[in-house]
């Protein structure tokens, strides 16, 4: 399987190093939304869609303002997973299935855009998303890019043992390289996304943790902004800091076998994009 990885929404929060770990406190920070987009036998798989044409065209419909101001996301056309696989020479009609870490706006944004895929979340970030019903919870979920009616394939967290992670499974209607590796804390249903790739495996951590020095073996940091903001958003503290320790251990024991990365970092998908041209 071949794997490209998009970036499919660049977000410019202020903050500076407070965020980015670089650069004047005053500057801007960047983030990106970190997706796949994997060339199976069957058809495409997207791992996360980001943010997509509609909320391009109407942010006002689906990014709440005050989102907008906190994430500033440049919200441009050419960064959408439509045009990204359009320009590889795909169609849309080619995206079969949507695997889907979570369904925060800037991970399902795109959905819209693959009407006729089939849609893999968990059962209880779905249930989630359609209860959701405070001010925060509804910026969280915007109904508005799953409006068009999914084609939904809820998933229970149950299965195998994989690199000492439990309740692993595949998804059925894809390969069994492609998996769903439970990482709940940030979200209910929150879940990582495990692929083998031609020389190891790729873990896609969504966002179990916000920065790349969070998965140093050792002495382990995050920038002051993300750390806050991970605070902010997650739903079990518990949870999300045993996930971050169990994916510290997988890379501290495994590293030679599995590359974990995140949703929202640069320097990881720079990194990602690097070791993908070399292997292509």
């Amino acid at each position: 399987m071949k794997v490209h990885h998009l970036n499919c929404a660049t977000m410019r929060p202020f903050g500076g190093r407070l965020v980015s770990g670089t650069g004047p406190v005053l500057a801007t920070a960047e983030l990106v939304c970190h997706c796949l987009l994997i060339e199976t036998d069957n058809g495409l798989v997207l791992v996360d869609s980001g943010l997509g044409t509609g909320d391009v065209a109407d942010p006002d419909a689906t990014l709440t303002r005050g989102w907008r101001r906190l994430a500033r996301p440049v919200l441009d056309i050419a960064e959408t997973a439509l045009h990204q696989v359009e320009a590889l020479g795909f169609h849309a009609s080619d995206v079969r299935h949507v695997v889907l870490t979570h369904l925060d706006l800037d991970h399902g944004g795109g959905l819209r855009d693959f009407p006729d895929a089939q849609v893999h979340v968990l059962r209880t970030e779905l249930e989630a998303a359609r209860g959701a019903r405070s001010g925060s919870e509804r910026t969280r979920y915007p109904r508005g890019q799953w409006a068009h009616g999914p084609k939904w394939a809820p998933h229970d967290p149950q299965g195998e043992e994989w690199f000492g992670f439990h309740a692993v499974r595949d998804i059925p209607g894809l390969p069994p390289e492609i998996l769903l590796v439970p990482l709940i804390g940030h979200t209910v249903g929150h879940t990582g996304v495990a692929v083998r790739g031609d020389d190891r495996w790729l873990l896609h951590a969504g966002d179990a943790y916000f920065f790349h020095a969070e998965m140093r073996p050792d002495a382990p940091w995050c920038t002051p902004g993300l750390r806050v903001m991970q605070r902010q958003v997650e739903t079990a503290r518990g949870l999300r800091l045993a996930n971050q320790e169990r994916l510290r251990e997988l890379v501290r024991a495994h590293g030679d076998e599995v590359t974990v990365f995140n949703a929202h970092d640069p320097v990881q998908l720079r990194a990602a994009r690097q070791a993908a041209a070399r292997v292509n």
